[in-house]
């Protein structure tokens, strides 16, 4: 599989994430979500999304899917805009059981139905499946099964693309400050792509479902022969004072130039999440081991 190739993948999962509904926006309900994942999964199936929380960071930290400039900004994710929410006039209000206290005071505005994705022993991507085909299947938009499927195609099409590579294992994290990250283990969204596409989390310690923090940045000391995999949003005095740091510059991969940078990711995302991060670390690996 060639760079131009994965490249297209890219391309195409860009237009899919973009891709207008088959019905007009007058003919679909009106949605509305306080939840950053169902948002981004409403937003990739075409839905008719008229209000969400917090879009600028949103749009800063998820990338993808687009929000338009329609959709109404209800403020804070823990302290809404429940005014804001009544003025957009939403059909359904789609929550998870993060919210789950707000559930009463949204029922007054229009019918709640809630999706988990997150729970302490479960996997997080089949809960984002059956998320996506429920709310596709309630909206009535076969988009949701569309990114389902194309999610998997595209995720066998990098497990190709790992197994030509280096063989090394990666640590995913999210820098804190210069001495502390969160890891995302193995039951985290994005360790089950890493196991999806045939690549090994190198972190084998304690997990919490969606990502285990504060972790010491002297614990990557214990995995010498991973490749780092950074995941913004990153402080960026933090990464100013690692280049100085004297003990992440000696560290085996900082050493040997296998840190890698993503683009940033909705950490506690859905399948738009996942299919993000599956494709820009297939990106970020190939050209690394290109050179």
């Amino acid at each position: 599989m060639t760079y131009s190739t994965r490249r297209h993948f890219i391309a195409g999962a860009a237009a899919l994430l973009a891709a207008p509904a088959v019905l007009s926006a007058q003919q679909l309900p009106r949605v509305a979500t306080l939840d950053w994942a169902l948002l981004e999964t409403l937003l990739a199936i075409g839905a008719n999304v008229v209000a969400g929380t917090e879009l600028r960071q949103f749009r800063q930290v998820a990338a993808t899917p687009d929000v338009p400039a329609s959709v109404a900004d209800l403020g804070l994710r823990g302290t809404p805009n429940f005014e804001a929410m009544r003025f957009a006039r939403p059909d359904l209000i789609f929550n998870s059981n993060f919210y789950a206290w707000a559930d009463n005071l949204m029922s007054r505005i229009a019918p709640v139905e809630s999706h988990a994705i997150y729970e302490p022993n479960k996997n997080p991507f089949v809960l984002a499946e059956a998320a996506t085909l429920a709310i596709g299947d309630r909206l009535k938009l076969p988009a949701a099964e569309q990114l389902r499927d194309t999610l998997s195609e595209r995720l066998e099409r990098h497990r190709a693309v790992f197994a030509a590579g280096d063989g090394r294992p990666v640590i995913p994290i999210n820098l804190g400050d210069a001495r502390h990250y969160r890891v995302f283990g193995a039951d985290s969204m994005f360790g089950e792509v890493l196991k999806r596409v045939g690549v090994a989390n190198a972190w084998s310690g304690a997990t919490s479902y969606s990502a285990m923090a504060p972790v010491g940045i002297e614990t990557l000391a214990s995995v010498p022969e991973a490749w780092i995999v950074m995941i913004p949003p990153q402080p960026e005095d933090a990464l100013a004072a690692l280049k100085t740091s004297a003990f992440w510059n000696a560290l085996p991969a900082v050493r040997q130039g296998r840190v890698l940078t993503l683009g940033s990711i909705n950490p506690y995302g859905a399948l738009p999440a996942a299919m993000r991060f599956a494709d820009l670390l297939a990106e970020g690996l190939t050209r690394a081991w290109n050179g």
